[in-house]
């Protein structure tokens, strides 16, 4: 039997075993959607160095070297699609079968597929807030403000060496030119709304997927490397509750060890192929 149709039937079992499932989803769940992944099956890192939260917050030459960025690579953000991994989680959920949805991932594709229970642990880039007074700002209001104010942006050439927070490659040299964003509200300085590197995910949202793991019958972690801590934890934590972690990778995770099962499927068909099981049963 070739893998995908083994590892279908595996997961139908452990979907009818286990009818309260918390799902946790990482860059590699979008990959089919566009959206590049930060590392490799090695999972090796595959981008230029991040920037981290605290540069963002404290220096402007970091903030523009963001925004201009952002100005090529929030198109490949705003027209993805969701694809059938994304769709087969709402189904799932429609069902009964998904306690929580929890995303690193910031594209929103979730949502765009019809799931209503979701925790975007790193926030949403579809939003922009104001480091001054908190104002949330529609992603697309900023690019039409980004491109009044540097009208010279649209006759840059990008590397398209995109990554999967609406980062791009461009020149370095065209940093110094850009004005940047201010907010609508009050002038203060914008940042778009999600956990940068180096950041901290807010503690009632850290509670709010705790408590949905409580609940839950197990674990699966679909599309992540689990190399950052902020979804690691709930490997962790799923394991030491003597629940069933189940890992859905083709590429090494910091978590395999802590994994009952481990597929290597691609997500797409795979849960495509397990729906496909449950309605036969």
């Amino acid at each position: 039997m070739k893998r995908l149709q083994q590892d279908a039937l595996t997961l139908a079992s452990i979907l009818a075993e286990h009818p309260r499932l918390l799902v946790l989803t990482g860059a590699g769940i979008s990959h089919d959607s566009g959206i590049p992944t930060y590392r490799d099956q090695r999972g090796t890192w595959l981008h230029p160095k991040p920037i981290q939260e605290q540069a963002f917050v404290s220096e402007e030459s970091t903030r523009r070297r963001y925004w201009s960025r952002s100005w090529f690579g929030w198109p490949v953000m705003r027209d993805a699609r969701p694809n059938p991994a994304h769709v087969a989680l709402a189904q799932l959920e429609q069902r009964g079968a998904i306690e929580l949805v929890i995303t690193q991932n910031v594209d929103r594709l979730h949502q765009c597929a019809g799931s209503r229970s979701v925790v975007d642990l790193h926030g949403r880039i579809d939003q922009v807030r104001c480091l001054n007074c908190a104002a949330l700002h529609s992603r697309d209001s900023i690019q039409r403000l980004l491109r009044e104010q540097n009208p010279w942006l649209s006759d840059v050439q990008p590397s398209h060496f995109s990554r999967p927070d609406g980062d791009m490659e461009v020149p370095d040299d065209m940093f110094h030119a850009l004005v940047l964003p201010k907010c609508h509200d009050c002038s203060g300085d914008l940042m778009p709304d999600v956990v940068f590197f180096g950041g901290s995910v807010p503690s009632p949202r850290v509670g709010t997927c705790l408590d949905a793991l409580e609940k839950a019958d197990a674990l699966i972690a679909i599309g992540s490397s689990l190399m950052v801590f902020s979804g690691y934890r709930f490997c962790r934590r799923a394991s030491q509750l003597g629940k069933p972690v189940v890992i859905i990778n083709p590429g090494v995770t910091r978590a395999d060890d802590l994994a009952r099962i481990k597929l290597q499927s691609p997500a797409g068909p795979l849960l495509t192929q397990t729906l496909e099981h449950l309605d036969q049963d």
